[in-house]
């Protein structure tokens, strides 16, 4: 097998235990997160890193894969590990299970993207940022990255920091991009990472990819023109509800 899907999902969240099985328009929102991503064409596998036997029951019911993994995992990536540890897989693909959004087109372009890549041994997506407000949004995880397509730094601060003025009429604005938290790695490199120590960035802006860059490792950055929102509240909810209900239209 060369490529597996992996969704974490997990029951405990401090501000909305069990989202994952939230009512989102009549279908818990990781079978909405399965079923896009059982459209994906790159994917020869695909299943649900569970915690909670809850979670199990609801996957298998509406005929999803899922597996068990240890509750005391530290985080999603930790999960995948363990899920891929005894499998013959080139690459990994982390499908956040509280993204309802996922386009099947995204995960397939993050897979080739990380199959032809030479220098990278992960791969994440980028979107340009729209509505100025997520620049302020600390929720909103923004990315710089070099001409070649990699990560030089992801921040909950807008970054690039724009000092120009009305009076600087010559200069543009500077294209702000937000992270779209799915990653794909090759298995070999997963476990490279998952060994790492926590880096004083990681621990400073609480995010986890900051550890690859700090060590010295490349991230390729794949852009998309989809959104993503992450179930993570009530309001969340209501607002990807909306979302797929205009869809419809």
């Amino acid at each position: 097998m060369k490529t597996i899907g992996v969704i974490p999902a997990r029951w405990g969240s401090t501000r909305f235990e069990g989202k994952v099985l939230a009512d989102l328009l009549g279908r818990p929102v990781v079978q909405h997160v399965w079923e896009n991503a059982k459209k994906a064409k790159t994917l020869d596998d695909l299943v649900v890193a569970c915690d909670d036997e809850r979670i199990m029951k609801v996957v298998e019911g509406f005929g999803g894969k899922a597996v068990y993994t240890s509750p005391d995992q530290p985080s999603g990536t930790d999960r995948l590990a363990e899920v891929v540890n005894p499998m013959d897989v080139k690459i990994v693909v982390n499908i956040q299970g509280d993204e309802p959004l996922v386009k099947p087109i995204m995960i397939d372009n993050l897979v080739m993207s990380l199959d032809d890549e030479k220098v990278a041994q992960m791969a994440t997506m980028i979107k340009k940022i729209d509505d100025d407000s997520d620049l302020t949004n600390s929720n909103v995880v923004k990315i710089i990255f070099d001409k070649s397509g990699y990560a030089i730094y992801f921040s909950r601060y807008a970054i690039p920091y724009n000092r120009t003025t009305a009076a600087d009429k010559d200069k543009k604005k500077p294209v702000y991009y937000k992270h779209i938290g799915m990653y794909a790695f090759t298995k070999d490199f997963l476990f490279t990472f998952r060994n790492l120590p926590k880096s004083a960035l990681e621990n400073a802006e609480k995010l986890e990819q900051l550890r690859v860059l700090e060590y010295g490792y490349k991230i390729k950055v794949v852009e998309t023109k989809f959104d993503t929102v992450g179930v993570d509240t009530h309001d969340d909810l209501i607002k990807v509800k909306e979302i797929l209900l205009q869809e419809r239209q």
